[in-house]
């Protein structure tokens, strides 16, 4: 069963986006080539894998809030992401942003096969997805990060809403445990299957 939505939903979590893309952008500060190879928070995937998924995830959610639909269909291999995934990673998340305050996208409907899904929805899932890869990011260049508080306590609002606890697989592992006394940050990167520890 899936958790009702907050209150405050989307609306209030759709400005988690902006700090959400704050944090990842300082991750990735931390990318150099050498590093690439390293392996990530995400099973089975290396530094350069991770950011090549995350920088796809940024154009489709740029261009659902530019053209007000994302296309399924994947496009076709950019020599940029290839050649520099930390700087287009970069490039795409201050895209998204630059999208997402562009006057009237906060309130367009965007479709994704034929379904229409709020900007809103969107920019909050958005959010969540920034963030965690942000985390995934800090983790692989040994920096550890944690995603900042009060955006955590936000996400951890809606992450269940986003992401049920159970049918989530192969998208995201089980829910880890974590001590009561955990930060938001660990218990947000354990609610999506993440070992705050490791």
């Amino acid at each position: 069963m899936t958790q009702a939505a907050p209150a405050a939903w989307p609306g209030e979590a759709a400005r988690l986006l902006e700090p959400s893309i704050s944090y990842a952008l300082g991750a990735v500060l931390a990318v150099r080539p050498e590093l690439l190879p390293r392996p990530t928070p995400c099973r089975g995937w290396d530094l350069r894998m991770l950011l090549r998924h995350a920088s796809e995830s940024l154009a489709a959610l740029g261009e659902g809030l530019q053209a007000g639909h994302i296309g399924l269909d994947p496009g076709a291999e950019d020599g940029d992401l290839a050649a520099d995934p930390a700087r287009v990673f970069h490039d795409r998340a201050c895209q998204l942003l630059d999208a997402w305050a562009t006057p009237g996208h906060q309130h367009r409907v965007v479709e994704i096969a034929g379904c229409p899904l709020a900007a809103s929805v969107m920019a909050a899932t958005a959010a969540l997805e920034v963030a965690v890869h942000g985390w995934d990011i800090s983790r692989a260049c040994g920096q550890r990060q944690p995603i900042p508080r009060v955006l955590a306590t936000g996400l951890l609002v809606v992450a269940p809403v986003l992401v049920p606890g159970t049918g989530r697989h192969p998208l995201f592992a089980a829910p880890l445990t974590v001590a009561a006394t955990a930060t938001p940050s660990d218990r947000l990167a354990a609610y999506l299957g993440r070992a705050p520890r490791a």
